[in-house]
């Protein structure tokens, strides 16, 4: 077994990966860059090297730099997470030459399985169901097009290094093709270093399962069943469950056979996915592998019992699999949301900047949070803008939604924007509840975007409910501490006016011994809780059911954040609603003759010149950030008076790019 373990990674992946090498008794090794100087994978390693800027091309790219931090340290092995060089060929070449151990499979799995031309014609040879395509690399967008249309639209585009997402287009004309293939091209060089993309045929409305692999270097491979990863946007994956509620059992088996078959075409020795499409009749097809472990890698570890890490650890010392086939049991469900730094009401944009408050639910034996930062923590331009993984089980997949949307509403995050709202919002749709998803689930159910959750009628009363009591604590604690209540405070009760979204109720508020009762649209609420004020989240239980509400203070009201809703709510007496009714409303300025940046970023290209005439749709302007490009077009017809930005520059959230008359 290894005495020390460097990982050649940051954020929540090495954090784990520091976890599971600590509880082998494994001494690690974290690398930083500038940015990352006080990152919380620095703080948790017992070792720590810096190697490089800021920008990945100038650290965790470094293959020279993190040789050496291995070398210096006297690390006999390196985990390379995921990203980066998980998945680079020249760098387990390197390892290999150095001496160094390579946590994760062999050169030959990566190098045919990282190209996603080459590891399509394996699976072929394999057996494997594959998608049809045109295997070879485009030339130029006018290829594309061509191709494209021998195809069949729609197509997508793919760069053969890609995933995560990054370098992939959806395309439905010519139009769209070249569009796209200049796209894909930009943002696979960006991201990979390699502009190479090609084109197969896009299954509309499949569902994206995946089969989670293991393999020793004893020839021993097996499949621990599946995750489903449909929920997506941008062809990232947002929520991942497992195992699936569409799959019949003879599908299960089918899949992770091929998957098998395909791990031991290419020698695979360590974790591993085979990603496949399936139809609504349960047919599948081969989309990649990845060799190397996925972000989503807790749903199976949950219920399966294997620390996938720790396997891989083994694994990469020569250990045989100490699992059979046979012994893999499925037991429950486990569904994971990702929580980012970004701004869903702006098309989730990233956000970034310094997370001045944190305070994520708490583990248990049904939660369990992967994180890579702490209160104070930096999120990055230069990097995934992921803040954690909150990761719920339960005995079914009912049990398993219920426990994550109250982790979510335990969450308490200020200084960046985020998710959450977003992904309560999907946990709760009746369409999610019932296992009726593809990868299209997003684009259908939220075809103007996320405009903000909405509320039931009961959560719209336990709203009430929580502002009334919230407010009510507020006026008994400052009549305690100027002695004017002179009853005993159990005693206290009050009649208020709530106002929320505009429509104004009536709710009685009475302490009780056991806690309080608000009464509100004909219904009595029973309230306890140990909240106090100043408490940033209110905790309890109502009518027996545990209950966690953000609560922000304002000048005048609270906004409350429950169940991915967000709302303003006024709690006054009537004759303070009275007053609060002939104040007048301040008017938003106009900013609609103005092109602003929508998130912090480099402009990579201005489109258009001053006093240029353009017309709706036209492109203005790309602008790249966390090495995803955003093009932003003109939203009318008109023409350009000032251009204060030009292509180099780094823009922050809302700075004007241009101006139009």
């Amino acid at each position: 077994m290894f005495n020390k373990i460097l990982i050649a990674n940051r954020g929540e992946i090495a954090c784990r990966v520091i976890k599971t090498a600590h509880k082998m008794g494994i001494a690690t090794v974290a690398v930083y860059s500038d940015a990352d100087v006080d990152a919380l994978h620095v703080r948790m390693a017992g070792e720590k090297v810096h190697i490089g800027g800021a920008p990945a091309s100038e650290s965790y790219l470094g293959i020279d730099n993190i040789i050496k931090a291995a070398k210096q340290t006297g690390a006999d092995a390196i985990h390379p997470g995921y990203g980066f060089l998980s998945e680079n060929p020249e760098f387990c070449k390197r390892l290999e030459k150095e001496g160094i151990t390579f946590i994760g499979p062999g050169v030959k799995a990566i190098s045919i399985m990282g190209d996603k031309i080459s590891s399509k014609k394996l699976a072929e040879e394999a057996g494997v169901n594959t998608i049809p395509g045109h295997m070879e690399v485009i030339k130029d967008a006018e290829e594309a097009v061509k191709i494209a249309s021998k195809i069949g639209y729609p197509v997508m585009l793919k760069a053969s290094a890609g995933g995560g997402g990054k370098g992939m287009r959806v395309v439905y004309n010519d139009d769209e093709a070249r569009e796209g293939f200049n796209s894909a091209v930009n943002e696979a060089k960006s991201s990979f270093g390699d502009d190479r993309v090609f084109a197969e045929k896009y299954i509309e409305n499949p569902r994206h399962i995946e089969i989670q692999i293991l393999g020793d270097k004893h020839g021993n491979v097996i499949y621990l069943a599946e995750r489903e990863c449909s929920i997506q946007r941008r062809h990232q994956k947002v929520i991942e469950e497992a195992p699936s509620s569409f799959l019949a059992m003879e599908t299960r088996v089918n899949m992770g056979t091929q998957s098998v078959a395909l791990s031991k075409a290419v020698d695979y020795n360590s974790a591993g996915t085979v990603e496949f499409i399936v139809d609504k009749d349960q047919n599948f097809y081969f989309l990649e592998m990845n060799t190397r472990l996925q972000v989503e890698h807790p749903v199976t570890e949950l219920v399966t019992g294997v620390d996938l890490v720790e396997q891989m650890i083994r694994s990469a010392a020569g250990e045989p699999l100490n699992i059979k086939q046979e012994e893999v049991i499925v037991n429950g469900w486990a569904i994971e949301a990702r929580v980012y730094a970004e701004d869903p009401l702006r098309g989730f944009l990233p956000s970034v900047g310094r997370v001045t408050n944190y305070i994520p639910p708490e583990e248990g034996d049904n939660i369990r949070i992967d994180s890579g930062i702490f209160e104070g923590s930096e999120i990055s331009i230069y990097y995934d803008p992921m803040i954690s993984k909150v990761i719920s089980y339960g005995k079914d997949r009912d049990e398993a939604i219920d426990t994550l949307r109250l982790a979510l509403d335990e969450y308490y995050i200020r200084g960046v924007g985020h998710n959450i709202a977003f992904l309560s919002d999907v946990l709760k749709a009746p369409r999610f509840r019932s296992g009726d998803i593809s990868t299209k689930y997003i684009e259908e159910e939220y075809k103007d975007g996320f405009n903000g959750g909405t509320l039931s009628l009961e959560a719209w009363n336990i709203l009430v409910a929580v502002a009334v009591t919230a407010h009510s604590c507020e006026v008994g604690r400052q009549s305690t501490i100027s002695g004017r209540m002179n009853e005993d405070a159990s005693s206290f009760s009050e009649t208020w006016q709530v106002q929320i979204d505009g429509e104004v109720q009536s709710a009685n508020f009475l302490m009780t011994g056991e806690g309080c009762n608000v009464i509100t649209g004909g219904i009595v609420y029973n309230i306890e809780t140990l909240w106090a004020p100043g408490n940033p989240v209110f905790s309890g239980t109502i009518d027996g059911e545990k209950i966690s509400v953000e609560v922000e203070y304002l000048d005048d009201g609270y906004r409350l954040t429950y169940d991915g809703a967000n709302e303003i709510i006024h709690v006054r007496s009537e004759r303070e609603m009275q007053l609060a009714a002939l104040m007048p409303v301040k008017e938003p300025a106009d900013m609609s003759k103005y092109l602003q940046c929508p998130m912090p970023g480099l402009v990579v290209s201005i489109n258009v010149a001053e006093a240029d005439e353009v017309s709706t749709g036209q492109i203005l302007c790309v602008i790249e950030a966390m090495k995803m490009e955003n093009v932003l077009r003109a939203e009318r017809d008109g023409r350009i008076t000032k251009i204060s930005a030009v292509a180099g520059d780094s823009l922050a959230v809302d700075e004007i790019i241009m101006e139009f008359e």
